[in-house]
């Protein structure tokens, strides 16, 4: 006998929602998957119904890798730091400062980047402005890479416990009306898909590069370049390797086949069946709080997909990193912020290693006379190691610059140095011995 008469059960009308089970909200779903690696005890919060169990087999089953796992769930067979995005996006180009060498960074050069962009204390360099852009100052110091990368704090657990509870109600109040049908199935929800995130969350989050550079290896000393940002990167050959030759690396139980994984993707595809086949069997009642619990679910998941993973990714890595400071700076010019950024490179290198006319050229390679004049100017005031606003004499126009010069390239030239002027300011200002 049921405890509770079916306040519904006198009607022909049927919801019947099976089909909205598994596939709305399939996005939203992957997506709160995505953050069971980045959160303290994420993976303990997947047992609610949630909806879009078919995508979320079909997105995640791929990594499952066997002959029987890509006939079930065709497609990639990606890593599994690519499969949840934690990996994939290239990065910025690196110049090294001392060899030149440039590379493409990956996915943690990426996040630096995002995580100079996203910077928004920055200090201001008086001058002229034309296409402001900015110079980020990071050193990185003693890496450790024993150590597995450091989830956040979970600030959502209290926020699942809504999703969780409503689900767990809906299974009480389906059993109070004796509607075992709607029962079961908001179960089997809970269920499959808190074993799917308790057995993904699993996986170890580590960072692979190259740990052990060869044996007088230099600084890694150099900058990552973007569009409008340049990030000035100092530290030890093995330190810098974190960002420029890095990767998350994420180890999940049942490597290489990941059968788990395959078996919880099953499981999903399961849920996914029976509740398209018997959902509509149940009563309106049941039916109503089986639609009740996928929009409480759905919301949650919703409201883990507004997080800015990669912002999230990008302090995870600094935390792993020992929380480096960045220190960012807006320039007025691209004239400008050359030369501050290449001032943060050679400062503190020893003169023979000194080449400031090739990150100059690296930066602005016009190749006209008022340029070369402009680079070879700038180069001999770098290599004299003087910086103050009172000692800047080789940034002044001398006798041949007038006799050899026309009146506009004189005009041009003298800009330009005072471009230069600033940023040798700025930098004394910022970087001198009593800043």
């Amino acid at each position: 006998m049921p405890v509770l008469d079916n306040p519904l059960q006198d009607t022909s009308f049927n919801l019947d929602p099976s089909g909205v089970a598994g596939f709305f909200g399939g996005e939203e779903a992957i997506s709160a998957m995505a953050t069971v690696h980045l959160f303290k005890g994420r993976k303990w919060l997947g047992w609610y119904n949630s909806p879009g169990s078919y995508t979320v087999a079909k997105a995640f089953g791929r990594l499952a890798n066997s002959r029987f796992w890509d006939g079930l769930f065709p497609g990639p067979n990606d890593t599994p730091a690519v499969s949840f995005g934690l990996d994939g996006r290239p990065g910025p180009k690196y110049v090294a400062s001392l060899s030149g060498t440039e590379m493409q960074t990956g996915h943690l050069g990426y996040l630096t980047m995002e995580k100079a962009r996203g910077e928004k204390e920055l200090k201001r360099i008086d001058g002229r402005e034309t296409a402001p852009c900015n110079v980020a100052f990071l050193e990185i110091k003693d890496v450790k890479y024993d150590e597995k990368v450091p989830q956040r704090d979970s600030g959502n657990a209290l926020v699942a416990l809504l999703p969780i509870l409503t689900s767990f109600a809906g299974c009480i109040m389906c059993a109070m009306v004796a509607d075992w049908i709607s029962f079961s199935m908001i179960l089997v929800g809970i269920v499959s898909s808190g074993v799917a995130c308790l057995v993904i969350g699993s996986g170890e989050l580590s960072l692979d590069t190259v740990k052990k550079p060869a044996p007088g290896a230099p600084a890694g000393d150099g900058m990552l370049i973007g569009d409008e940002t340049v990030i000035v990167v100092k530290g030890a050959e093995k330190d810098v390797n974190a960002i420029t030759k890095g990767k998350f690396l994420l180890k999940i139980g049942g490597a290489p086949t990941y059968n788990r994984v395959g078996l919880c993707s099953l499981l999903l595809l399961v849920q996914f069946l029976l509740q398209l086949l018997l959902i509509p069997q149940g009563s309106l009642f049941g039916q109503s709080l089986f639609l009740g619990s996928l929009g409480v679910s759905w919301a949650y998941n919703s409201y883990l997909s507004s997080l800015e993973k990669e912002k999230i990714q990008a302090k995870v890595l600094f935390k792993k990193l020992g929380k480096p400071k960045m220190r960012k700076f807006r320039l007025g010019t691209r004239t400008t912020m050359a030369v501050f950024a290449c001032l943060l490179v050679c400062d503190g290198m020893e003169s023979p290693f000194i080449n400031p006319e090739r990150i100059l050229r690296g930066f602005i390679p016009n190749d006209t006379q008022v340029w070369q004049r402009w680079r070879n100017k700038v180069a001999l005031q770098m290599k004299e190691g003087k910086s103050s606003s009172k000692s800047l004499t080789h940034l002044e126009l001398d006798l041949d610059d007038r006799s050899s010069l026309g009146e506009s390239d004189i005009n041009l030239l003298t800009t330009l140095l005072n471009d230069a002027k600033s940023a040798f300011v700025g930098h004394c200002g910022h970087f001198g011995p009593s800043s």
